[in-house]
């Protein structure tokens, strides 16, 4: 990867929405350019696709909260299975530290995730577990 497309990914970054005209013009570089380049980095999964990022005025009443697991040995797998047919749960994080999970939690109000890490804290597999609900962003940096 070279200086041109981290340009050309920083500038999606702020706006994915940016034409191939207008990356063309603001990185003084001719369209085919622009679009070779982003195929070439669609195609090396580079960039994986272009998504809409909701802010928290979109759904006021979502409730979003981390929950850290600690699992049995040996028993990723089959969590991480069971894991995946609870709808709330958005992401699942392996982690370095005392935890095995970080998972991203959301619903639609305190009773939804009690019934959530209740399901959670039942599987065959987790150990342990700690929630902690999401009041407000402060800074939002993600891609």
């Amino acid at each position: 990867m070279d200086e041109l497309d981290k340009n050309i990914l920083a500038l999606l970054r702020a706006d994915a929405r940016l034409s191939l005209a207008t990356l063309a013009r603001r990185l003084k570089v001719a369209r085919s350019t622009i679009q070779a380049r982003l195929e070439r980095l669609e195609t090396n999964g580079t960039i994986t696709g272009y998504t809409l990022k909701l802010g928290e005025g979109a759904d006021p009443n979502r409730l979003r909260a981390t929950v850290m697991l600690t699992i049995e040995p040996r028993s990723q797998p089959a969590v991480l299975q069971r894991l995946k047919s609870v709808p709330e749960i958005e992401k699942v994080f392996t982690t370095s530290g005392r935890v095995d999970l970080l998972l991203q939690i959301a619903c639609a109000n305190t009773q939804v995730l009690d019934q959530v890490l209740d399901q959670i804290g039942a599987m065959t597999g987790v150990h342990s577990s700690e929630s902690l609900i999401h009041l407000s962003i402060k800074i939002d940096r993600a891609v």
